[in-house]
């Protein structure tokens, strides 16, 4: 497999202009177009996995608040704050992505995660101020919910802007990792402080976070273009700066170099067709993820595993395994969609296969801890995986859509209208399960199948039109195996990226 050779624009004739690029990144020697790049993944896996990092601290503390810190002894309240969060976050996501699409991405990114980081510990700080007040902590929740809201409209649109072509969900199923990574990191972080009194499970990944972003300000590259791959971010497309016979719409994906003022409007993006129905299809399917990132340490808590209770941080230790699963989904989803160029039915089909993955781990969980393992990583990566697949590559591939015939920059918009809608479902989930909870579990894995059902429902339209492709890609895959060759288009992998 050959590398994808870099933009046209990049020869030894026309060196990198680095004067409007990141400060760290003057001070590197020159790095090639796939240096870049591999930078550029590294730095945005590592944002958003400590935004997800800095997301975890609730769900560690539940049972440590519920246990001795008035209010949140009823679990309603400890959902309020959930909700609270998740509310603002899906609000702000709206606004954020039209941002994204008009200032520079860097900043933008850097600011959300300096900022989001303090307010993460200002939650933390009621621990050391011993508030009681729940309104404190609402507000704490709103406020970090909207800061948060830039960092995934962000990292999405400066992926896209650097990687495009049939690999695309591979790639972005291999680079979401970063948020079972970050949820991974979040858990054991916020479990190991948590003996220190729970404030400290708030400060110190807010603090983490905050330093992620210093490093984001100073070396992150948000377009080819800031180091002298195509033309400056800035300035609009012409004649001259599409030499060499390279077409505009070539030279980042989503038309990232032309003028900022062309970014499309929240109307024109919910036009690609779609957007929408990807955008409701993500309302359940991330209310489903979301209800097992806020509330499985404390179901985990609550629950007898071979006869055994355990503590609030051993169980936060044992839900990461949720999030390996996720990992193995996110990866697993974006392979299979490349194979068969079907990210609707890809994401169908991880959806039903959800709905019993659930019923098993809440009815046999409790055998062993073994059992409980193996179910646990199975749901998550049946859950995670088309929520994984949805919001990267689905997102991406819509945000570059021929109907926009590449003159407008909605990479960020469409990203954001995906993942905004989405995360009004992560908002209800919790906030739902902290009141049907008090009529058992039961009826809150119930409430989870449900809404995976519907998640998969949504897509059949989509679905129904890829069928006949499947079929066909299947058929000319047996062709040609039959006569002893390969061919390109049912193996995309096998291609470079256009």
């Amino acid at each position: 497999m050959t590398n994808p050779p870099a933009p046209a624009m990049h020869s030894p004739e026309r060196r990198p202009r680095l004067s409007d690029g990141p400060l760290g990144l003057r001070a590197l020697p020159a790095l090639s177009y796939n240096a870049h790049r591999a930078l550029v993944l590294g730095l945005t896996f590592l944002a958003y996995a400590l935004y997800h990092a800095s997301r975890k601290p609730p769900s560690i503390v539940k049972r440590e608040l519920a246990r001795a810190w008035p209010p949140f002894a009823d679990p309603a309240l400890l959902g309020a704050t959930d909700v609270a969060f998740l509310t603002s976050y899906s609000l702000g996501m709206f606004v954020a992505g039209h941002l994204g699409d008009r200032l520079d991405l860097r900043r933008f990114l850097a600011f959300g995660m300096v900022s989001g980081g303090a307010a993460v510990a200002l939650f933390g700080a009621g621990y050391f101020l011993a508030l009681h007040s729940l309104a404190f902590y609402v507000v704490a929740q709103v406020i970090a919910g909207l800061l948060q809201s830039t960092g995934w409209p962000s990292v999405v649109a400066i992926v896209g802007n650097w990687f495009c072509g049939r690999r695309r969900g591979l790639i972005m199923g291999i680079w979401n990792a970063h948020t079972s990574v970050g949820n991974i990191t979040g858990s054991l972080v916020a479990a190991a402080m948590l003996g220190y009194g729970w404030g400290w499970s708030f400060v110190v990944p807010g603090g983490i976070i905050a330093l992620g972003g210093v490093l984001v300000l100073f070396f992150l590259a948000p377009y080819p273009q800031c180091v002298g791959f195509g033309p400056s971010p800035i300035e609009p497309v012409t004649e001259e700066s599409t030499t060499d016979g390279e077409d505009s719409s070539s030279s980042t994906a989503g038309g990232a170099g032309k003028d900022r003022r062309d970014a499309v409007g929240i109307l024109k993006a919910l036009a690609i067709p779609g957007v929408v129905i990807f955008a409701l299809c993500l309302f359940f399917a991330k209310l489903v993820a979301y209800t097992f990132l806020y509330w499985l340490p404390f179901y985990l808590s609550q629950t007898d595993i071979g006869g055994e209770h355990m503590s609030a941080a051993s169980a936060g230790y044992l839900s990461v395994l949720f999030d390996v699963g996720g990992i193995v989904g996110g990866i697993l989803a974006g392979f299979i969609s490349d194979q068969l160029n079907a990210r609707a039915t890809t994401a169908a089909v991880f959806m039903y296969l959800a709905i019993p993955s659930l019923f098993l781990f809440h009815a046999y969980g409790s055998i062993s801890k073994v059992t409980n393992i193996g179910l646990m990583m199975i749901s998550g990566l049946f859950v995670n995986g088309p929520y994984a697949l949805i919001t990267t590559a689905v997102s991406a591939d819509l945000g570059t859509h021929k109907s926009l015939k590449g003159d407008s920059r909605a990479l960020a918009t469409v990203t954001a209208i995906i993942d905004g809608t989405g995360s009004l479902g992560a908002a209800l989930g919790p906030f739902l399960t902290g009141f049907i909870s008090r009529r058992g579990w039961d009826s809150v894995f119930v409430m989870l199948a449900l809404c995976a059902f519907v998640a998969a429902v949504l897509l059949s339209s989509h679905v129904k039109t890829e069928i006949p492709q499947i079929i066909q890609k299947w058929k000319n895959w047996s062709t040609n195996m039959q006569n002893g060759h390969a061919d390109s288009d049912v193996q995309p992998l096998l291609v470079e990226e256009s």
